[in-house]
């Protein structure tokens, strides 16, 4: 317990050094304030659970120490819960009864851990929500300052003058549609860090030689069918007006996301034994990466197979393989 403790809490100073970073406001500091749930995650895959808890609890603490109560929950809404959480869900396990006896782990389903990473990233974003305003109007509002704030700085622009875009752009139009993305796309940013954080911790700790899992298999990874019916109420909501609908748009965003996540795992299983399967994938990568949008054919994909089992019919259509 020692030896888990010590680990936590260099994990935990790590992760609030690398959260505190974006205190110095240098563009370096962005990619490490996002990389500040990697070290929790990394004591929780390589270590224990208990060490991934001690990470949260000490980053939290040192962080309300050296800046205030507002640094400390954000630090555990935005990295130390959703780091601890993941890394303690990707090493749950139980025993599987093979003819009356126990044999090897069940692990918890890596398309599950995919959903919590969904469902926690729309958490930290409706929980910032109220710091803007209580209302649909209020929070455009805030928002909307907040943003031109931000705008003046940028430009170097007086408090009193007018504010002035380069390229004559309109910045009341541009700061309203920025309103308009902000939450969905802080959903996506914060699924996709989620994600990537827990990936990355997992090769590392895979590389030390101490992840006991065994790397799962990406393009089996499934959804639940009632999944489904939940996105589909949550874009529903999102169409509401006030609040409702920004709370909607999140969640809809943030599991969007992860069906993209499922719609490339569809892909890596359906193109398996094609000479063209390299191309295909790069291509698809390549296109996702320079059209964003393009995110939403792979969210189709992951849906249409959650519904009909889209892996399964295609396999049948296959055949057995050929025998050499």
């Amino acid at each position: 317990m020692i030896h888990f403790a010590i680990i936590g809490i260099g994990a935990g100073a790590a992760a609030a050094l690398l959260f505190a970073s974006v205190t110095s406001g240098t563009l370096l500091s962005i990619p490490l304030f996002y990389l500040a749930p990697l070290p929790i995650m990394i004591a929780g895959l390589g270590w224990s659970y208990w060490a991934a808890f001690t990470a949260v609890l000490t980053g939290a603490v040192a962080l309300g120490l050296v800046f205030g109560t507002v640094f400390l929950f954000a630090f555990l809404a935005g990295a130390g819960v959703p780091g601890g959480l993941l890394a303690y869900l990707a090493m749950l396990a139980r025993p599987v009864k093979t003819n009356g006896h126990e044999g090897a782990l069940e692990w918890y389903p890596t398309g599950r851990i995919v959903i919590w990473a969904a469902i926690l990233a729309a958490l930290v974003v409706i929980i910032a929500i109220p710091n803007l305003g209580t209302d649909g109007e209020s929070f455009r509002i805030g928002l909307h300052d907040a943003l031109a704030r931000m705008l003046r700085i940028q430009t170097g622009g007086s408090s009193d003058a007018p504010l002035a875009l380069p390229g004559g752009t309109d910045p009341e139009r541009f700061i309203n549609f920025l309103v308009s993305v902000i939450p969905a796309t802080a959903a996506v940013l914060a699924t996709l860090t989620n994600l990537f954080n827990l990936w990355l911790a997992g090769r590392v700790v895979k590389f030390s030689g101490r992840l006991s899992r065994p790397w799962p298999q990406i393009s089996a990874m499934r959804f639940p069918p009632t999944l489904t019916a939940a996105l589909a109420i949550a874009i529903a909501l999102s169409f509401a007006g006030g609040l409702i609908g920004i709370i909607g748009g999140v969640i809809s965003a943030s599991l969007l996301m992860a069906y993209g996540v499922l719609g490339f795992a569809v892909l890596h299983s359906i193109t398996e034994g094609m000479n063209s399967r390299p191309f295909l994938l790069a291509g698809t990568y390549l296109a996702v990466l320079m059209i964003g949008w393009l995110i939403l054919a792979l969210c189709l994909l992951g849906a249409l197979d959650t519904m009909i089992d889209l892996r399964t019919r295609i396999s049948r259509t296959r055949g057995p393989p050929a025998i050499p």
